[in-house]
């Protein structure tokens, strides 16, 4: 799945912190620039779905029940499972999963503007309701739209993996993400990560197991997968990952729990 990259959206700076209860460090950020061209069929779903699944970057607690209701105030997914999804490329895993878990809703950010117009498109083409949209720097949207304990899940899907060792530091997944995250998580929530990198692999496993208010879902039921999970029934093979699988590269999924 392609990674999340950016819009020209303006990003307000605030100096770095490391505490979990103060904004993740700003040289953080949970995509990288890269160009793309929105097509005619993107820039159509922005007019016609963005004004119901699109929501915008506010600086305070988000009104989810308010958020999932639809134009004609109907709230059947007000109290349903909230799951937050972390840059979803062109949406294809994200439409898939919504559509099989219905009774879910998925809050997903992604900044890169053809992803946004592609997940739009699919929206409308399959009448999916239970997805929303916020186009901006998902470690934001967790410093102030995510309260507390409020999330029955969360999906890491294949970040960059920013292969060069002198880049590792710009990986998204270290632990004052993981520990703020893990916060707005529910008692019982997950949190899904799935990567092709070993080596991030290894990282995400480190990082997920020293955050202590995580425990790792998969060591007692499959201790033959050394601390990683077999691949949810939800999460699908996309077509990035099957090209993959096809050149031998292996796929590795990691699902933690708040205790």
């Amino acid at each position: 799945m392609p990674n999340q990259s950016s819009l020209p959206l303006p990003v307000p700076s605030s100096p770095a912190e490391s505490h979990a209860d103060k904004p993740f460090m700003r040289t953080i950020k949970s995509f990288v620039k890269r160009a793309g061209r929105t097509t005619t069929g993107q820039a159509k779903a922005f007019e016609e779905h963005g004004p119901q699944f699109l929501v915008p970057y506010q600086t305070h607690a988000l009104d989810f029940a308010a958020a999932f209701s639809n134009a004609h105030g109907n709230t059947l997914l007000a109290n349903a499972p909230l799951v937050l999804e972390i840059g979803f490329g062109m949406g294809e895993a994200t439409a898939h999963i919504a559509a099989v878990i219905p009774d879910t809703r998925f809050f997903c950010c992604e900044v890169h503007e053809p992803g946004v117009g592609a997940l739009l498109k699919r929206i409308g083409e399959q009448n999916l309701h239970n997805i929303r949209i916020c186009a901006h720097d998902a470690v934001e949207v967790i410093d102030h739209m995510i309260p507390l304990q409020s999330l029955d899940g969360a999906h890491i899907f294949f970040p960059d993996p920013w292969h060069k060792t002198k880049h590792n530091k710009r990986r998204l997944i270290q632990s004052p993400l993981v520990a703020k995250l893990s916060q707005r998580l529910k008692v019982g929530a997950y949190l899904h990560c799935a990567t092709d990198w070993q080596p991030y692999a290894e990282q995400i496993l480190e990082v997920l197991g020293n955050e202590p208010l995580l425990k790792n879902r998969a060591t007692a039921s499959h201790p033959e997968l050394e601390g990683y999970a077999p691949k949810p029934h939800y999460r699908p093979l996309t077509k990035f990952e099957n090209r993959g699988i096809k050149l031998g590269h292996g796929v590795w999924d990691i699902v933690f729990e708040r205790v």
